[in-house]
């Protein structure tokens, strides 16, 4: 596969920032009450994330590293600003709805995560594409949570009638109840079809641990796993050395 595809992939299926990894719950939870509002927040969240990867990567090598955490929130901070002020100007209506979430972007852990753990360490061009994938990823999973919430909850999709008019909307799908159960759902099936699980997959990773959960599959983790076990392979080995020479 390739590195720039790998990268969209595991962005919106692999390692998908909501469903996997469970990031940015704040405006998961609070703003999809609708398709649209999930919308324009994961396609917000995408231009800064992607824009960030690119610029921390690409100044990688000139950042002191005492500073690099100011530094990145002083970029996302700055594309948050700039983002803001064109929804300001061209989408106001969005702008509303999703009011203080948008400026809320700069503290999101997704973007903070991706910036540290990845673009931060690889060339520009993976990086741009992995802010891609993680947008990607957590938009269609903000879509998806506020087109279910939307249509048993008003009836409605995208702002359009689509329930027939003998449909009694269910008022706790728009309500923070509804967004718990919904993500609770949707993460089930998500898992249930797309992931492996320490349930239904054998343990024949290598890891320790089998290395089958969401969390273990991922790169770094697995990565971790990795290093874990030849420690302890290490370690087994020195004190049968030990043992024999005693005996």
């Amino acid at each position: 596969m390739n590195k720039y595809v790998e990268r969209l992939y595991n962005g919106v299926v692999k390692e998908n920032p909501t469903f996997v990894m469970m990031l940015g719950m704040c405006p998961t939870l609070a703003v999809t009450t609708s398709a649209i509002n999930g919308a324009g927040m994961g396609l917000s969240t995408t231009v800064v994330l992607a824009a960030a990867n690119l610029l921390i990567s690409a100044l990688r090598k000139f950042i002191p590293d005492k500073v690099r955490m100011p530094s990145y929130i002083v970029v996302v901070a700055s594309l948050v600003t700039i983002v803001q002020l064109l929804l300001q100007a061209y989408i106001p209506s969005i702008n509303e709805a999703l009011g203080i979430y948008i400026p809320l972007i700069v503290v999101n852990c997704i973007i903070f995560g991706r910036v540290e753990a990845y673009a931060a360490k690889n060339p520009i061009g993976v990086s741009f594409f992995d802010g891609i994938g993680m947008g990607l990823g957590f938009t269609i999973a903000l879509i998806a949570i506020g087109a279910f919430r939307e249509l048993l909850g008003a009836g409605t999709l995208f702002g359009y009638a689509v329930m027939p008019e003998s449909f009694e909307p269910i008022a706790i799908f728009v309500q923070a109840p509804g967004a718990f159960l919904v993500l609770a759902m949707l993460t089930a099936l998500q898992n249930k079809f797309k992931l492996p699980s320490a349930t239904n997959t054998g343990r024949n990773s290598g890891l320790s641990c089998g290395g089958n959960c969401a969390n273990c599959s991922s790169e770094t983790y697995a990565a971790y796993h990795s290093d874990l076990n030849k420690a302890k392979e290490i370690a087994a080995t020195v004190n049968a050395k030990k043992t024999q020479k005693e005996d």
